[in-house]
């Protein structure tokens, strides 16, 4: 079954809907390759996508040993190549947790299951994955 449906509007814009919610987002050109930069560009997409699955599968983990991230945030650091082919380089992520509840044995597992959430394991390995966590 088709999980997205996705159209070229002009303009180097995109729309992609998901099918099963009817939720839609945007994507345009950034500026720096000959877009208006409105909204998430597609390497943007890959950026919070990173930094949201990861936040996903820890909350996961976290709620099935009584742990609540709420509060989490973080901060993503897209960085271009300098070179062609243009592609991402790294991808900088910054955790933050204030008042982190978790003793540094759940502090280091939580990271852990992080860092091997499904994006991170499906980027190529030649894309650098910065992450830092600050709790």
């Amino acid at each position: 079954m088709t999980t997205i449906k996705s159209e070229y509007n002009g303009g180097l814009r995109t729309s992609a809907t998901h099918v099963k919610s009817g939720n839609q987002f945007l994507t345009d050109a950034p500026l720096d390759n000959n877009g208006k930069g409105e909204t998430f560009s597609p390497t943007d997409t890959v950026a919070a996508a990173l930094g949201s699955c990861m936040m996903t599968v820890m909350a996961i983990a976290g709620e099935k040993e009584g742990i609540d991230l709420t509060g989490m945030h973080l901060e993503t650091t897209k960085v271009m190549s300098a070179t062609l082919p243009r592609k991402i380089a790294a991808l900088k992520v910054e955790f933050f947790w204030d008042n982190c509840p978790l003793n540094e044995e759940k502090r280091e597992w939580l990271k852990d299951v992080g860092r091997n959430c499904p994006v991170a394991l499906s980027l190529h390995p030649d894309l650098r994955q910065e992450i830092n966590f600050h709790f």
